[in-house]
């Protein structure tokens, strides 16, 4: 089995930028100054700034997927501004689009994880595409998450309800096989 593949934006929003494919990067800039301003200084688990989860969506979206629709990668980097941030949906609306703001309205978790997670099963295809390239983000380096208990459970909580959904996404089935079978020893 091939090494599992691990995205990293280390080198920040404009390293990345140049590898974006699409006709007008400008309105990915704005989505990504807007997810920079309302997550300001939240940090992630392992203590990384959160914009490197946001944009690794964005990473996983270009580099693994070779996705080139404007708004989808706009939903990346914007997909948990109203899960996190004092942020509300009509404002991503007003600023993004109805589009952009629906899928990031199917990411957004509400106060059911599991009615959330199981509602997941009837989301539209670029919805779920965002999704699984959140939680790859997520569960890519789940080793340096400092609780072990949380490693595990959130191993278990991806197997049985993340990695269904990737099917009929072959990129992902392939990525979520090499990662389920990497990190066993949490099951």
């Amino acid at each position: 089995m091939n090494p599992l593949e691990t995205f990293s934006v280390k080198d920040g929003w404009p390293a990345l930028r140049e590898r974006v494919q699409v006709a007008d990067v400008a309105l990915l800039d704005e989505a990504v100054d807007f997810a920079v301003q309302w997550h300001g200084d939240q940090t992630r688990p392992a203590g990384e700034p959160y914009v490197e989860h946001l944009l690794e969506v964005v990473a996983v979206l270009v580099d693994g997927l070779g996705v080139t629709d404007i708004d989808v990668l706009r939903a990346g980097v914007l997909h948990d501004v109203v899960e996190d941030t004092d942020c509300d949906l009509e404002t991503v609306r007003a600023k993004f689009g109805d589009r952009v703001a629906e899928l990031v309205n199917w990411v957004t978790k509400g106060d059911d994880r599991e009615a959330y997670l199981a509602n997941l099963k009837k989301a539209p295809r670029d919805a779920l595409t965002v999704k699984l390239a959140d939680r790859l983000s997520n569960v890519q380096r789940l080793n340096t998450h400092p609780r072990p208990a949380k490693q595990q459970a959130y191993y278990r909580e991806t197997v049985r309800t993340i990695v269904p959904l990737s099917k009929g996404f072959p990129w992902f089935e392939q990525w979520y096989a090499r990662w389920q079978h990497e990190f066993r020893h949490l099951a």
